[in-house]
């Protein structure tokens, strides 16, 4: 009997072994072929564009191609089942925007794929601020006075966005909501085609995105009064944000990241959250966002997962609030 326990518990130590081996063995010969990186939005847009500087710059550091593969529609679910239905093997990996995994999840709570629940987080990639512009003829130059005016006046401003639903009407819904004050939704088909109106003063203000505010800001034609991040953004540091500026405590920032089907193993995962944070070093990734006004990021997988949470949970109130409706 002491023999056979003996046998029993060599063989255990050497199975051990044998699997603790295996592990860095497999993240070292991780990757061997081309990695698909799923983008949920057509080819053209500032997310391929972003998505493409990161391929780029991870496909370096991984020594093999990184292959963008663009699958929109449905706000982002079609890109997210790809990846969600796709063999957990580091090969397929997705690159989510908190429109897919922050406000999506809030305004369609029931929908099929839970990026929280059905996909593994990589880490983060990027932050995106916006900028709250006012047309000249609002008698504010800055968000303390922007409140105190529309406390005075309510429903006299409006604000637009870039449709029902979108981060620019979120965004101005949570400002709206800090700021306790009434102010009108008007949706648009898209930011471009909400600027000319707020150009000619057809309305008050909008929540833009910093390479779509700039321009017309640095002409004089409109007034930035502060970004929404936590943070000035690198992109306009001249631009003070909304907190420091009037409305302390607020951040609405967007963000993307890197999403894996569920199942994928933690050494692979490792090992692509190692590739988010190198490229932080990368002078010519970084030098490749200054014109999408996008700021750099990374995280841990879990704290990914932390972010995605409470974005979740912070638009659902706002659209709960709000009680914002989309088809």
């Amino acid at each position: 009997m002491q023999m056979s326990f003996f046998k029993s518990s060599v063989l255990a130590v050497a199975t051990a072994c044998l699997a603790l081996a295996a592990m860095p063995a497999a993240a070292q010969s991780y990757p061997d072929k081309p990695i698909r990186l799923v983008v949920t939005f057509a080819p053209g847009g500032s997310s391929d564009a972003l998505a493409r500087a990161v391929g780029k710059s991870m496909s370096e550091g991984l020594k093999t191609t990184i292959v963008v593969e663009n699958r929109p529609g449905a706000g982002g679910v079609i890109g997210m089942d790809v990846v969600k239905n796709a063999a957990p093997d580091g090969y397929t990996i997705l690159f989510a925007t908190n429109g897919t995994h922050g406000i999506g999840p809030a305004l369609y709570p029931n929908r099929k794929t839970d990026p929280v629940k059905d996909l593994a987080p990589i880490g983060m990639l990027h932050t995106l601020t916006n900028v709250l512009l006012v047309h000249p003829s609002v008698p504010a130059n800055n968000v303390a006075e922007l409140i105190a005016y529309a406390k005075a006046n309510p429903g006299k401003l409006n604000f637009a966005s870039a449709g029902n639903g979108s981060a620019s009407h979120l965004f101005g819904e949570l400002f709206k909501s800090s700021a306790d004050i009434d102010i009108v939704h008007v949706p648009y088909k898209g930011g471009s085609a909400a600027m000319p109106d707020l150009l000619s003063g057809q309305v008050s203000m909008m929540l833009e995105t910093i390479p779509n505010a700039l321009a017309q800001v640095r002409g004089g034609k409109l007034r930035a009064l502060g970004v929404t991040s936590a943070k000035r953004s690198s992109a306009a540091p001249d631009i003070p944000t909304i907190a420091e500026s009037g409305l302390p405590g607020f951040d609405a920032s967007s963000w993307t990241g890197l999403s894996a089907p569920l199942g994928t193993p933690p050494a692979i995962i490792d090992r692509l959250n190692a590739e988010t944070q190198r490229i932080l070093r990368d002078p010519d990734y970084l030098a490749s966002l200054k014109p999408m006004g996008t700021d750099a990021t990374a995280s841990t997988p879990k704290g990914f997962e932390e972010h995605m949470k409470k974005d979740i949970a912070r638009w659902s109130e706002v659209v709960r609030r709000a009680n914002i409706k989309v088809e």
